[in-house]
């Protein structure tokens, strides 16, 4: 299997979703706009967003999978089939039990993540009634992860990376349905809910096709369920890092009335490269990382690290780069309608600077992790990720109150500690697998990466001037904010397509090794 193809399998599909995702949180946000009822609204829909990309975009699937291909490898199809059968109705059983504890426990929960509301007798009822609603979503998203992982096993990753379009067609027919933006906002918690029951349904298929058959039943914790979740657990918190220092940010930003809604907003872009990119490369890598580990085979695997770093980070820098150049030309342009101001517009490009330039180390946990889980060390990435939890929790509490001491905005000090926290993560993982022996880069790797960065800075360069002449670009655009934003957009890609095969960042020889792969 090749890494770039099986990448851009991921990532084609996860670019239809994200596409299609732009489109449903723009009417989402000229529906309910930035104020209480989307600070709610947005609340409950962090709680499915997490487990989405915590379970279903690899934490989950990077520890199951190891465990399932060695024993598909070593006592064949039946035996994996049932260790899949005997942790999909045990991880049901968990998880059922978590979300109808947290559905008792709402009230309190919400005065940790929601604080900021808890005496607004409208609007702190709302936020707990929301997340209810959506807490169903935690179980789907676990089932869809072991399914996801099953497929991947089997080199079929397009299924697992299209099914969660399903969310955004749901969500974005919600929103027409509702008189007001509460009746709004309640129609599109339903739809979270409906959504993970429909992407269970279309994974499971996928699953049937491979032959292999599952079934619902009552949990035994077999030995084989016991090894994966002694690596599902750690592994999980892990790859939660980043997602559980989202949520005390959120948690804080609840103290500033529409920072939450800022935040989810320019976490929309900054997520992008990460789906497309961080999350697909770290997927396609794992089941090669996994086999040259069994196979104690260490060039094998130096060689699918240096490939996928020198990837991620072809794809990814040029992403910080654009969304640090130009954060509010393109804020403006994709989101700015109906109760969602260009004012609105401002306070989300200011968050999303600071995201940008944490871009690249949001990638790097997403591709470096891996090379732990496939020895099965889950251990030592979630050691990390906590630390990075307690910087970002330090330090954005810091940051936040002392802006807001000062008479100004808090919420772009979430946005620092985060990027920051994420940068720690990724530099302890790269030092270990150092340290270890387990991976050093190679020099073809190295001057990659500095070619990487002449053509970020050239792209940045273009698109700074670009979003000088914006007003320019809108008038050959139908007079659309969107459009020119789209047409800088797509004249940046272009541009450094041409910048990175000029300065050796993305090699000819990939592209032709992917289309025959």
């Amino acid at each position: 299997m090749s890494v770039l193809r099986n990448t851009l399998t991921q990532s084609t599909w996860t670019l239809g979703s994200r596409a299609l995702g732009f489109l449903r949180d723009a009417v989402i946000l000229a529906k309910i706009g930035a104020g209480p009822v989307a600070d709610a609204f947005f609340t409950a829909l962090m709680f499915p967003n997490l487990f989405r990309r915590v379970f279903a975009e690899g934490a989950f699937a990077q520890a199951f999978i190891p465990v399932y291909a060695r024993t598909l490898e070593a006592e064949g199809p039946e035996a994996a089939q049932k260790l899949a059968n005997e942790t999909l109705r045990g991880l049901l059983a968990v998880t059922a039990l978590l979300v109808i504890i947290a559905q008792a426990a709402m009230p309190w929960i919400m005065l940790v993540i929601h604080g900021g509301y808890r005496d607004d007798p409208v609007h702190f009822p709302l936020a707990i009634l929301l997340t209810q609603i959506t807490m169903p979503y935690l179980s789907f998203m676990a089932l869809a992860a072991l399914l996801s992982g099953v497929l991947n096993s089997a080199g079929r990753f397009g299924m697992s990376a299209g099914a969660p379009t399903l969310l955004n067609l749901c969500l974005l027919a919600a929103a027409f349905y509702g008189s007001d933006n509460f009746a709004v906002s309640k129609s599109l918690a339903v739809a979270v809910s409906i959504a993970g029951f429909l992407q269970v349904c279309l994974l499971w298929y996928g699953v049937s096709r491979q032959k292999i058959r599952l079934s619902l039943g009552w949990p035994k914790f077999t030995p084989g369920v016991r090894r994966v979740a002694a690596l599902a657990i750690p592994g999980t918190i892990a790859a939660s890092g980043m997602q559980i220092n989202i949520l005390v940010s959120q948690s804080l930003a609840s103290f500033e009335e529409g920072a939450k809604t800022w935040l989810y907003s320019a976490d929309r872009l900054y997520q992008l490269p990460l789906g497309l990119v961080g999350v697909a490369v770290g997927l396609a890598i794992l089941p090669r990382l996994a086999k040259a580990a069994r196979s104690d085979d260490h060039a094998g695997s130096q060689g699918v690290m240096d490939n996928g770093l020198g990837l991620a980070m072809a794809l990814t820098v040029p992403a910080a780069a654009a969304l640090m150049a130009a954060p509010f030309l393109f804020v403006d342009g994709f989101f700015s309608r109906g109760e969602f101001t260009s004012d609105d517009s401002l306070q989300t490009a200011r968050a999303l600077f600071h995201f940008g330039w944490g871009v690249p180390a949001f990638v790097l946990i997403k591709v470096l992790a891996p090379a732990f889980f496939a020895r099965e060390d889950t251990k030592t990435p979630m050691n990390f990720s906590l630390i990075s939890v307690a910087v970002n929790t330090v330090l954005g509490a810091s940051l936040f109150f002392w802006l807001k001491s000062q008479g100004i905005a808090g919420f772009p000090g979430l946005a620092i500690a985060t990027s920051t926290a994420a940068w720690v993560n990724a530099g302890l993982l790269f030092l270990t697998l150092q340290k270890r022996g387990w991976y050093k880069p190679g020099p073809r790797l190295l001057q990659r990466l500095a070619s990487v960065l002449v053509a970020s800075a050239a792209l940045a360069a273009l698109l700074i001037y670009l979003s000088g002449m914006s007003e320019t670009v809108q008038a050959y655009t139908l007079n659309s904010k969107f459009l020119a934003a789209l047409a800088i957009a797509a004249a940046g890609a272009a541009a450094y397509g041409l910048f990175a095969v000029l300065f050796g960042a993305i090699r000819l020889s990939d592209i032709k090794g992917a289309r025959r792969g």
